[in-house]
């Protein structure tokens, strides 16, 4: 079956509409206009005539005069068709030798002068006549063509808006750019406003989920990476533990002097609980955890912390520096900000060359107060972004070796994001650079 557009359909019904009101309006006024022309017409008639009747009646039954007065009208008026007759309805006289006289039609009075009659006619047809009626037909179609135009241009009007809509909704479907619609007053306008404002949200809609894809696979690779590397952590002095257990059973060789293995075995157990700890500090930042915000002295805090880790920085020679003012305030959970500042002092300690140096200072930021931890040393620019990472070391050995686990700078970021903190690890001429920057007190 054809498809028909709403254009031609918005057309077709149009004229039809506008067809059947003019038939209708020609049905019920027909006999009205009939009436009205066809009177019009008689009172006409009966104007041209009235001089000619008024000398006729005047002539009385003179037959000489009365032709005398018809030749007269006749010649002065030579567009006008009339008779007299007897009362035998005999021919007197006929104007323009006309004969036969009835065949002409048009209107026709009668005058009745005495023994004569003045017939009277008008060549102009009366309402339903042929030739009258084809200037009608003429009229009607005239009037049809403007209402036909009409009608084109009403549909064009009325679908052009729609067809607008159409394309544009096409490429909605497809996620193209489409242009913003044309200001317009009326319900399509509204519509066409309403489409396209749901376009622009079903876009953000999409953008948010695709982030959310996007995020969603990012946790689920970060998950796997990170059980996959605490599986690793976990399963390597499991391994060693057993060897050296097995050994004890066995009685071989060193392995006889039990205190001193199972001494290591402690040591390595120990080492397993730390991690272990670190773990759960972990997945129990990544649940729903809501900070609780106050109002906390920088220096004091920090200072606290500072007496934990003094004692292995003393150790390994090194000079642990604070510059921060007495009264100097942040609004930040006071737990999770122990937590991430200790776990970056430790390893500053741990990663600082002994004999070296950690300087904890303050300094003024647009958003509120830069607090950095710089600690002499260098890190490769590689390692940088990956050192947030869970289980990511430097020198996998050496760090074993100083009982790192590599979740410190991980634990770190958890807390940091859970306040929606700042922070950044760089290189400076100095040494390697931490920075977080917290939120003033309001």
């Amino acid at each position: 079956m054809k498809k028909y557009g709403m254009f031609q359909k918005v057309f077709v019904y149009t004229t039809l509409f506008l067809m059947a009101v003019i038939a209708i309006a020609i049905g019920l006024f027909y006999q009205q206009f009939a009436a009205f022309y066809n009177t019009q017409q008689m009172q006409q008639l009966r104007a041209d005539y009235q001089g000619l009747y008024e000398q006729l009646i005047e002539a009385g039954s003179d037959r000489e005069q009365i032709l005398e007065i018809a030749e007269q009208f006749s010649e002065g008026n030579q567009s006008f068709i009339f008779q007299i007759t007897d009362r035998g309805e005999i021919p007197l006289f006929l104007s323009q030798d006309r004969s036969p006289f009835a065949e002409d039609g048009g209107s026709r009075m009668l005058f009745a002068i005495g023994d004569y009659t003045l017939v009277a006619q008008n060549l102009s047809p009366q309402f339903g006549d042929g030739g009258l009626f084809a200037r009608f037909a003429v009229a009607f179609g005239a009037l049809m063509m403007i209402a036909l135009i009409g009608a084109a241009i009403f549909a064009r009007q009325m679908t052009k808006p729609i067809k607008r809509l159409v394309a544009d909704t096409r490429k909605m479907a497809e996620l193209l750019p489409v242009p913003p619609p044309k200001k317009r007053n009326d319900e399509i306008g509204d519509l066409s406003r309403d489409v396209h404002r749901m376009y622009g949200k079903l876009k953000d809609t999409i953008v948010l989920l695709e982030d959310e894809n996007l995020r969603r696979k990012e946790m689920e690779e970060s998950q796997r990476y990170f059980f996959s590397a605490a599986s690793h952590e976990l399963k390597t002095p499991i391994a060693a533990t057993r060897v050296v257990l097995e050994g004890m059973l066995a009685g071989v060789g060193d392995y006889r002097n039990h205190p001193k293995y199972l001494r290591e075995c402690v040591k390595l157990m120990d080492e397993q609980s730390e991690t272990l700890s670190e773990i759960l500090d972990i997945v129990n930042l990544d649940g729903q955890f809501t900070p609780n915000y106050e109002s906390l002295n920088i220096k004091e805090n920090v200072s606290a912390i500072l007496c934990a880790h003094k004692p292995l920085a003393e150790m390994n020679g090194q000079e642990i520096s604070l510059d921060i003012p007495q009264n100097l305030f942040c609004h930040a959970d006071v737990g999770l900000f122990k937590k991430a500042l200790s776990n970056v002092i430790l390893n500053a300690v741990q990663n600082t060359p002994a004999g070296g140096g950690i300087y904890i200072f303050s300094e003024k930021a647009p958003q509120g107060t830069r607090l950095c931890i710089v600690n002499t040393g260098h890190i490769e620019e590689t390692h940088l972004p990956r050192l947030f990472d869970p289980f990511y070391r430097i020198d996998e050995a050496r760090s074993r070796g100083k009982g790192q686990t590599g979740l410190g700078l991980a634990i770190v970021k958890k807390t940091l994001d859970i306040m929606d903190v700042p922070f950044g690890l760089e290189n400076t001429d100095v040494g390697v650079l931490f920075w977080m920057i917290l939120p003033d007190v309001e």
